[in-house]
Order: C-alpha cells, then sequence, then structure tokens
C-alpha cells in the first residue's frame, strides 16, 4: 500500500490545527462568515504572492516570495472534495398511475459529499498539485462526527493524499505554449506556492448503471439505442424491439448519451472549493487546466511531454469499418482514439479503475460486476448498518424490502448494449471516454494583495485582507 503523505503543503509552526486545543481562529472566522456574503462577493483573484504580471502600463512584479498554503488550509479544501456523510433515498417506490414498482436504488453508493452527482456515483477523482509534489486524493470514509477542527482535518488530509509524482504536475520548462497552456493561463497558472485541485471523473461504473436505469421506463417508454457511429443500426438490441421489451419507434442515440451527466459533480465540487477558499481569503481560480490529454500521459502526446500522470490508455486495433465510423484512415492513426483506463500507485496499488477491458475480461462480466457492487453480499444495498444511520426506527428495513431493483431482463438488455459497444467499436464506453477530464482545474493561492490595492476598486474582500491575520499569523 502507498504511503499517505505526512508532509504539509507549505510551512506553519505550532499545531497543525493551529492553537493545542484545536480551535484555529481562521476556522472560526470561516464558520461565521454568511454564505450569501461569499457568494455575492466572489470574485476570481489569479495573481498570487510572488507572480509577475506582464500587461503594459499595469505591469506588476511581486516583491513577496511565493508562499504555500499552510497544511491546515489546504485540508480544509481537501475535506470539500471528499465524502460528508450518508445521502437520503427518498424517491418514490410506485408508479401512482397504476401502482408498478419503479426503479428506487439507483445509487451507486450511499456516501454523501457537498455537491450532487447523477445516481450518487460519485466518480470524480481529485488530485492535488503543490510544491512538495503531486498527489492523488483517496475518498476516506466520511469521518464519525463533523471534522471541523483543526487536527482532525489535517489528519484526515494527510490519510487522503497519495504521492503520485515527487514534483509538481507541469510540463518542462520552454513548454508552456499551447496545447499544454491556453492564452494568459500560461503567466499564472500552477507557479511555485499555489495549490492546485485537479478533477477526473470515471464515467465508467455511472455508464453502465444509467443505461440499465434507462431500461426501467414503463412499457412503451423503454427506448430503443441506435448507434450514430454504425448507421444508426440497433446498439445490440434487435431481439429486445422483436419480443416488445424495448420500443422501436423510440430511438436514443449512443452519441445523446454522451457522459450521461455524470460529469457535473466535478464543475460542482469546483465551484464550492472556489467558494470556500474565497471565504478563507484565499485568491481562487477555476480555469482551463493543462490539455487533459497531455496531463494523463496520453500516447499522442507522451513523446513530447512525457508520461505525466501515467494513466493506462487503451488504443483500439483500425479495422476498415473505423474509416467511416470514426474518420481514422489508416492504422498509424489509430491512437487519435486512444482513451484513458485507469492509473496505479507508484508501487503498484490500483488507485482509479474503469469498468471495462483491461480490467475485466469482457463487458459482460463489468455489469455482473456493477450488480454485484450493488445489490450482491457487502454491496451498497446488502449492508443493513448503513441503512438503519440513514433511516428512523426500522424505515431501513423496509426500504431494502419494499423498494425495488433491476429485474433480469435490464440487466441482460443492458449486457447485450455494453457488449455491442465493446465488440463494434473495441473500447467501452465508444461514444465517451471511460475516464472524462473536464479540462479546467481550481488553483488557490495566497493572494498577492498589494496588486489588488494598486489597480483595483473593491480588489479585495475583508476575508482577504484578514487572511494573514487569521490563518498564517
Amino acid at each position: 500500500m502507498p504511503q499517505a503523505d505526512g508532509g504539509a503543503g507549505g510551512s506553519s509552526a505550532g499545531s497543525p490545527g493551529g492553537r493545542a486545543d484545536g480551535h484555529h481562529p481562521g476556522l472560526a472566522d470561516l464558520f461565521a462568515r454568511p454564505l450569501l456574503e461569499t457568494v455575492w462577493r466572489r470574485r476570481t483573484h489569479r495573481v498570487s504572492r510572488g507572480a509577475t504580471v506582464p500587461a503594459g502600463s499595469m505591469s506588476y512584479v511581486s516583491k513577496e516570495a511565493p508562499q504555500p498554503l499552510t497544511e491546515l488550509e489546504e485540508a480544509v479544501l481537501i475535506a470539500l472534495t471528499g465524502c460528508t456523510g450518508l445521502t437520503m433515498p427518498d424517491r418514490p417506490f410506485d408508479d401512482p398511475r397504476d401502482g408498478k414498482p419503479i426503479m428506487a436504488k439507483p445509487n451507486l453508493t450511499m456516501a454523501g459529499r457537498t455537491a450532487g452527482s447523477p445516481d450518487n456515483a460519485q466518480g470524480t477523482h481529485f488530485f492535488l498539485i503543490n510544491d512538495t509534489g503531486t498527489y492523488y486524493l483517496r475518498k476516506l470514509p466520511p469521518a464519525p462526527e463533523e471534522p471541523f477542527d483543526g487536527p482532525t482535518l489535517t489528519a484526515r488530509a494527510r490519510q487522503a493524499k497519495v504521492r503520485v509524482l515527487d514534483h509538481r504536475l507541469d510540463v518542462a520548462e520552454g513548454l508552456r505554449d499551447f496545447p499544454a497552456y491556453l492564452d494568459s493561463n500560461r503567466f499564472l497558472s500552477n507557479l511555485p506556492g499555489t495549490t492546485v485541485l485537479f478533477p477526473v471523473v470515471d464515467l465508467s461504473h455511472q455508464y453502465i448503471n444509467a443505461v440499465m436505469y434507462l431500461l426501467t421506463q414503463p412499457d412503451g417508454a423503454r427506448p430503443t439505442l441506435v448507434d450514430d457511429r454504425n448507421f444508426y443500426r440497433p446498439a445490440g438490441v434487435q431481439k429486445w424491439v422483436k419480443n416488445g421489451f424495448l420500443n422501436g419507434k423510440l430511438k436514443l442515440p449512443l452519441g445523446a448519451l454522451g457522459p450521461l451527466r455524470t460529469q457535473i459533480e466535478a464543475d460542482l465540487l469546483l465551484q464550492n472549493l472556489m467558494l470556500v477558499a474565497e471565504a478563507m481569503g484565499l485568491g481562487a481560480w477555476i480555469h482551463a487546466s493543462v490539455n487533459p490529454q497531455i496531463a494523463l500521459g496520453d500516447p499522442k502526446f507522451s513523446r513530447v511531454y512525457g508520461r505525466m500522470l501515467g494513466f493506462t490508455f487503451v488504443t483500439p486495433r483500425w479495422r476498415p469499418a473505423d474509416v467511416w465510423r470514426w474518420h481514422i484512415p489508416l492504422p498509424k492513426y489509430a491512437n487519435v482514439r486512444s482513451h484513458p483506463v485507469g492509473l496505479r500507485a507508484p508501487d503498484g496499488e490500483p488507485l482509479i479503475s474503469a469498468t471495462c477491458p483491461p480490467a475485466f475480461a469482457s463487458m459482460s462480466d463489468a455489469v455482473d460486476a456493477v450488480i454485484r457492487e450493488k445489490f450482491g453480499p457487502g454491496g451498497v444495498y446488502g449492508d443493513k448498518d448503513v441503512f438503519s444511520r440513514i433511516y428512523r426506527e426500522d424505515y431501513g428495513r423496509r426500504y431494502l424490502a419494499e423498494a425495488s431493483e433491476y429485474e433480469e431482463r435490464v440487466v441482460e438488455c443492458a449486457r447485450d448494449i455494453c457488449t455491442y459497444i465493446l465488440r463494434t467499436h473495441r473500447r467501452f464506453p465508444a461514444h465517451t471516454d471511460a475516464i472524462h477530464v473536464p479540462g479546467i482545474w481550481l488553483q488557490a493561492h495566497h493572494v498577492e494583495n498589494e496588486y489588488y490595492d494598486r489597480f483595483f476598486n473593491r480588489g479585495l474582500t475583508p476575508a482577504h485582507r484578514r487572511h494573514e491575520e487569521l490563518w498564517d499569523g
């Protein structure tokens, strides 16, 4: 097992959480700050302490050295990416029109987070980048109690951090141009002293789960999935149209599914991080990341930029049909369709693993794994203790007994669709990547106050002006 990192993002004296009793003036101020005030005053502050801004007559060179975030400051942000408790299954069980059961167990996990997630897929993983290296952030189980004291926050942050690189994730000197960095971002993004939070989203689990959920619609409302990359032919579902399970007149292209909205959770989490950083008096900036394919180590770019994060990529073997399906004219261009499917820690431990080959021998096995993780022994809906903590009295037992699961026809039809996608296109999913990278990240840093005072009206909030006193003093 790789060891969680024990080092701070920066350096701070005394207890890692502030005073020895765990009460920290910065945390106290953060908890008391009104949400609406933070939302109303939310503005991007791109210029970090120690930065240089080439801007004609408004050019600026900081007189300060870069100042990394303290361990506690980073720990607060790390907590925002993790699990915060348990969700509530507050769905109806029956269709009021005819009393037939409806699917009421769509969740892939019952662990709650600070942002919503379709079917609570929670497919978003975060990396943290600072001066000491690049870290994968484990999703820890929710804390027994709200972890709002400094020592608890920093201890959990240390548990979460797994070092995957001993340096900042970045391109080599002289390569900070497109396609690595976008326009002016290259002057202010990912600089010394800054902390960057970079999300990637495993779509594969939810892709399978959402296809099954889609197939739980009432009779006559279950769509026929067709392949818009294969002349709109049925996507492995001919028999399900013939036997009446699917409505042959209600067609849904695979391309229209896209990432099945799973990508939205990363955007929501970044907004939460932005607001909390703002309330702490830090500079915060959501912007275009290093090109996602470069950052993950896509073979199309690795010769120039290196392995970067070192994700495993699958490159489908070229076939003549790829000419009209994907506009890939020759085998030498097959890597245009490469996509990431997993990541291992330096010692080999799997950190992210997509629910598709090579992790599974077939898509039938992958579908079975999703079913097993939800409904099998020890699965999401097999842990009665979790539901006894969610519900009062014996309502957890009632929910597990009364709420319906996927019927066998739904699972079999989903197997056929997923098997068709892999057989036809040599990767799963075909119309979106197994691991999606939104292409944005959040940078948090100590603000260069003098710059904002010199050039802007109301450039700083009271939180920014008091940050050093409350957090770093």
